[in-house]
């Protein structure tokens, strides 16, 4: 699907409240409205855009998902049948004064198709070849089952390796096996659609939506994009300042230098080396220093702390 700005297309800023984005898509819904533009190809496809935008900027989550991701990556993983499901205009319509039923009007002349759910209608709507029939119009299909969507919390070395992972999840209250791909660089809050692989329904299954999360492994800590690992040094080490070498979080390694005078506690940035920014991109790493303190001394050790103590060290 090409890439379409919904802000653009109801007119509306990126930080409209509901209740612009509602009033925008009412005037531009009556304005290209098929019953009030007869035969009219061009007003029926700006229809169609207007209220594809809707769908998506009136749902939170989508809204969310299109912000995030942008428009390119957010139709890779959701497809006009997607942003329909589910989704009930009727209300809206009905304030405007066509009806609940006006995609019915619209794709069959007046008829009702029995059996088939406004989504549905919608969907064929927009199904509708250069032509103008719909594909199978007038034949009823059964609903297919609601969507499912579940958490799967990664490491942070596997969002940025990717791989095949293996999930157990419950189909009617049975335990399926599922092996799941996850793309290489996966950001944190990307959802993965799994088609077929949702709750089963008359005409098949929905489709199954991964929400991927992170958690740290044991040595890096995860604060959004970002990573942070400990690094401890003895004093005198952080007194003259050193070169360590640090592990990243795809599983390398890198140098850094430690310059005189780093206090215990504080952070240097390792710019990049973090996880996949959902806008393209990388977080950064910070390694946090922290000074040892030895439990036990020598004689000699003791020694030349006295000295540097007397020198005010």
């Amino acid at each position: 699907m090409a890439q379409k700005d919904y802000y653009q297309i109801l007119g509306v800023s990126r930080t409209a409240g509901p209740e612009e984005i509602k009033k925008a898509y009412r005037r531009l819904a009556l304005k290209y409205h098929p019953d009030r533009n007869k035969g009219d190809k061009a007003a029926e496809e700006r229809f169609k855009e207007v209220n594809e935008a809707y769908a998506v900027l009136s749902d939170p989550e989508r809204r969310r998902q299109y912000d995030s991701f942008g428009s390119a990556e957010f139709h890779r993983h959701y497809t006009r049948d997607d942003i329909f499901r589910n989704f009930d205009f009727s209300d809206v319509f009905q304030d405007l004064g066509f009806g609940g039923d006006v995609f019915g009007r619209v794709m069959y002349g007046g008829r009702r198709a029995g059996g088939v759910s406004f989504d549905e209608i919608f969907s064929q709507l927009f199904r509708t070849g250069a032509g103008g029939a719909a594909a199978g119009a007038g034949a009823a299909r059964s609903p297919r089952g609601q969507d499912v969507v579940l958490d799967l919390v990664l490491t942070p070395g596997e969002l940025l390796s990717g791989g095949e992972k293996v999930l157990s999840i419950q189909v009617g209250g049975r335990p399926e096996r599922l092996s799941v791909r996850i793309p290489r660089g996966t950001a944190p809050g990307r959802r993965l659609r799994i088609p077929g692989k949702g709750a089963p329904g008359p005409g098949g299954r929905g489709d199954l939506y991964l929400r991927i999360g992170v958690a740290g492994d044991g040595r890096f800590r995860v604060d959004g994009a970002d990573v942070e690992i400990d690094q401890v040094l003895p004093f005198s080490r952080v007194c003259t300042g050193t070169d360590i070498e640090v592990p990243t979080v795809d599983g390398g390694k890198v140098r850094l230098r430690v310059p005189a005078g780093t206090q215990c506690g504080q952070r240097l940035r390792l710019r990049g080396k973090g996880l996949p920014r959902s806008g393209g991109g990388r977080g950064d790493q910070f390694v946090r220093i922290l000074v040892e303190v030895p439990k036990h001394l020598t004689r000699a050790q003791r020694e030349l702390l006295d000295r540097l103590a007397a020198e005010g060290l």
